[in-house]
Formats: structure tokens, C-alpha cells, sequence
């Protein structure tokens, strides 16, 4: 058997984050002498010593910062694994929350959703729309449920959905095309770009080229585009977006020279896999019938899909 009980650590971890006894037997709702007690505890049953004065606090030793590394692992594992049970006991969720970066084609998200309504009429959906590290950001927060994302999640797997191609384009009628040759990324220089601003708070990323000298960053990719469809830059946008505004010619690809297309592969990551209920899994296998079903071939992902 364990030397020191999960709430023992809990009391370590308490004590760390409130820089004190008293400070944290408010948060825990315990009287300071029991969680002084308990760090004396795990200090004599492991021989280490885990806090020194400072000033009127307690500062965590070298070998408590890292007992409390670990201790943290221990005490999310354990959350998890009450949080598995709650759902299994509970059975059907009665709300999904989905991240899903804004770049994914907007056919089948909206078959998925419309075929989920009807399976599952009771369970909510909260449809996040992110950009870049929005969604990773989410996972991170376990504030989503499911994520659909091109950003590698640390610490989670996922599942390859789709590629999407990016393309470079303006208006018709921009100063770029009415060079009338090929371009490269120099004359790109002298305009103006449009992008995307990242959704994430805490962890935002740059992507792409970004060497524009002016540039002006949007909120949300819809609106980026209706700023290209009135002429008043440049961009890379994903090309099922567009697809419309292309056979139309309100829109244009630039002909550069090279980069003027690139692809991005999307994936789909779980938050908690062995957690999930049954609608979360009959949300995550619809959105991948429904991209099978409504994508082009040649944007499926070249990796066989795996069942979840």
C-alpha cells in the first residue's frame, strides 16, 4: 500500500498553491494544524523535507517541487477516473462540446450535426469555431469534449479527418493580378494581407507568411473573405471556403510562382478516449462518415482511419 494517501497530496498541493497553512486550510475547509500535520507526515514517511520558511510563508523545497510534479499526475488521474465514472454511471451525455477549427469544410460539419440531431434530439451541442491553437487551447482547459484541429495536441492523440488546401487569392480586379504575370512572394511585399487571428488566450500561434508590410488580422475567416471579395487584400484561404466565390470569379488565385497552395491536414482528438459517452463516439464516427461521404477524394487523409 501507498505511504501517503491521495488527500495527503492534495494537502501538499494546497499548501504550495496558497503559499501557506492558513491561507490554504480556507480553500480545503481543513484547520491549519491538520494540514501541517499531514506534510509532517508525508515528510517522516518518505524522509525528505518538502517546505522552508520564508518569510511568512513556506516555499517548496527542491525535492517538494518535484514530489509535487508528480503528485499533481497522481491527483488529475484520479479526477479522471472519477469523472469516467460519473459519465458511465450516468450514461448518455446530456451535452457535447465541440472544437472545430474554422478551416474545416462546412458540408460536413453541417451533415454531421443534422444527422446527430436526429439520432440524439436531447444531447446539446456547443459548436466552438477556432482558429489555429483555439482548439488545442480548449483540450488543454477540458473545455471541449472533441476537437477537430491542425495543431499537434500534446499529451492527446488524434485521428486524421481531412486535408485542406489553402490557396492564395485576391479580387479580380487587384493591383496583383493586373500585373499580369507570374508573381513571387517579393511583389506580395508591397500589399496588404488578411489574416486570421489565432483564438487561443494563452497560447497563440503565427502560421504561414507573414511578411506583408501592412496587414490587417481578422477575428474570424468569414470575414476575411468578405474583405477579399471587396478587394481589400490578400490571403491564404482554405479552398472549400472559397470554392464558390472562385467558379464565380469573385475571387482569384494569385499566379506565384510557388507557394501559391498548401495543404494542411486536420485531425480529430478526444479529450478523455476511455472517458467518452455514447453520443461524443456517435458524434466523432458521424463527422468521419460525413467527411467520406461530401470531401473529394484526393483531401481524404492518406492514413487508414482506425476505429476509436
Amino acid at each position: 500500500m501507498p505511504k501517503v494517501t491521495l488527500l495527503q497530496w492534495q494537502m501538499l498541493a494546497a499548501v504550495a498553491d496558497h503559499g501557506g497553512f492558513a491561507k490554504a486550510a480556507d480553500v480545503v475547509h481543513r484547520s491549519p494544524s491538520t494540514l501541517n500535520h499531514a506534510i509532517h507526515k508525508i515528510e517522516e514517511q518518505l524522509g525528505v523535507v518538502l517546505f522552508e520558511p520564508k518569510g511568512r510563508q513556506v516555499v517548496l523545497t527542491e525535492a517538494g517541487r518535484l514530489l509535487l510534479r508528480r503528485a499533481r499526475q497522481l491527483i488529475e488521474n484520479a479526477a479522471s477516473l472519477e469523472d469516467v465514472a460519473e459519465r458511465l454511471a450516468g450514461g448518455l451525455e446530456a451535452e457535447i462540446s465541440l472544437a472545430v477549427d474554422q478551416i474545416f469544410p462546412t458540408d460536413p460539419l453541417a451533415e454531421t450535426l443534422t444527422r446527430f440531431s436526429e439520432a440524439f434530439p436531447h444531447v446539446r451541442v456547443q459548436l466552438h469555431e477556432t482558429v489555429l491553437n483555439g482548439a488545442v487551447e480548449m483540450l488543454y482547459e477540458g473545455r471541449a469534449d472533441l476537437a477537430i484541429s491542425a495543431i499537434d495536441a500534446q499529451g492527446f492523440l488524434g485521428q486524421p479527418v481531412v486535408d485542406v488546401a489553402f490557396i492564395a487569392v485576391a479580387h479580380p480586379e487587384h493591383p496583383l493580378h493586373r500585373l499580369q504575370r507570374e508573381l513571387d512572394l517579393r511583389d506580395l511585399e508591397r500589399y496588404r494581407q488578411l489574416v486570421t487571428r489565432d483564438s487561443a488566450v494563452r497560447h497563440r500561434l503565427d502560421a504561414g507568411w507573414l511578411k506583408a508590410e501592412q496587414r490587417w488580422t481578422l477575428s474570424h475567416l468569414s470575414t476575411t473573405i468578405d474583405m477579399l471579395e471587396r478587394g481589400l487584400g490578400f490571403a491564404w484561404v482554405p479552398e472549400p471556403r472559397i470554392h464558390m466565390a472562385l467558379q464565380q470569379g469573385r475571387l482569384k488565385a494569385l499566379p506565384l510562382r510557388a507557394g501559391g497552395v498548401r495543404r494542411v491536414s486536420l485531425q480529430m482528438i478526444y479529450r478523455d478516449i476511455d472517458g467518452a459517452g455514447p453520443a461524443t463516439r456517435a458524434l466523432a464516427d458521424e463527422l468521419m462518415a460525413s467527411v467520406a461521404a461530401t470531401c473529394p477524394r484526393e483531401s481524404l487523409p492518406s492514413v487508414p482511419h482506425s476505429s476509436m
